[in-house]
This record gives C-alpha cells, structure tokens and sequence, in this order.
C-alpha cells in the first residue's frame, strides 16, 4: 500500500507527477477510480490513457460535475442513474463502458435516488473491471466497443450481459 498525501505538494501537477509514479511501481494493467474526487491533470491522465476508469452517478453525458442527484431532480427526468467510463482531461466525458439507470420516483428525494443508484453502481463497475480484464473491452473512434454478443432484454443496463457470464 502506498499514500500519497496532497497536501506535501505545491501544485496539482507535482502531486499527479507523484501519484503516477506510486501507481506506476505496482504496474497495474487498470486504474479503477473510486471515490477520488480530485480533478487529475491532463499529464497524468493521458500517462494513463485507456486504461483509467471512473464511475459517475449520472448517465453521461447528462449531469457532468458534483450534485448530480439534486440536478437530476431539479430538471424533472424520469430516468437516473450511473456511467463508468474511461477517464479522459474532459471531466466527466470519456468514452462510455456501461450505464445503468434507475426510476425518478414520485416523492424521490436526494438521498433515496442516490441509494438506487449506488446500488447500480455496486453492480456495474465491478462489471465494467471485469469486462477490462477479460480483454472485453475496446476503443474504436472514441467509442467503448463491447467484444461480446450483447442480449435484448427489459433491463435498464445496456451493454445488457447476464453478470453470470
């Protein structure tokens, strides 16, 4: 396990710098963002480029940035949800892995809509790592190509894959 604390650097580039080279002595194949909520620099995002994911509690490209559950609400949609996607300098925008989405309720107030999609969420970014490791996974014109026969089915996830698989 390696820490690296923030606040010891004068700048987000020198942290990022730092950060890059503790995850790059493990030489992991995928870095899986998980409640980070730091904006990374583009140096250390394009170091590793197509091979950083990061789950948001929206489907983007709808609700990019913080307070997406209140945002939501506020705009009055029927259909919320989550998107992993792979990490790109634009916050919030890179190409699409997997989404799924959930219900607006009537009544649905920030907390209860944000448990449903959390819910989601425990479900697809697991999902989505798996699809990575497997060799499932690939970039075609900025565009997350699923190499794996998809079903049709009444299910809000989409790519749709029986998780058994």
């Amino acid at each position: 396990m390696c820490v690296v604390d923030h606040q010891a650097f004068d700048s987000r580039e020198a942290f990022d710098a730092a950060m890059a080279e503790a995850i790059d002595s493990f030489a992991p194949d995928l870095v899986v963002l998980a409640g980070f909520m730091r904006i990374l620099s583009d140096a250390f995002v394009q170091h590793f480029a197509g091979r950083i994911i990061n789950i948001h509690p929206s489907l983007l490209p709808s609700f990019p940035g913080l307070h997406t559950h209140r945002r939501a609400l506020e705009e009055g949609v029927r259909v919320h949800g989550c998107t992993v996607h792979f990490v790109t300098p634009a916050l919030d925008h890179g190409p699409i892995i997997v989404q799924a989405a959930v219900p607006v309720l009537d009544g649905d107030d920030e907390s209860s809509l944000a448990a449903r999609v959390l819910a989601q969420e425990h479900q697809v970014y697991p999902l989505a790592v798996r699809w990575f490791v497997e060799g499932r996974l690939q970039l075609v014109d900025g565009k997350v190509v699923l190499k794996a026969a998809q079903e049709s089915a009444n299910a809000l996830i989409s790519p749709l894959l029986q998780f058994a698989q």
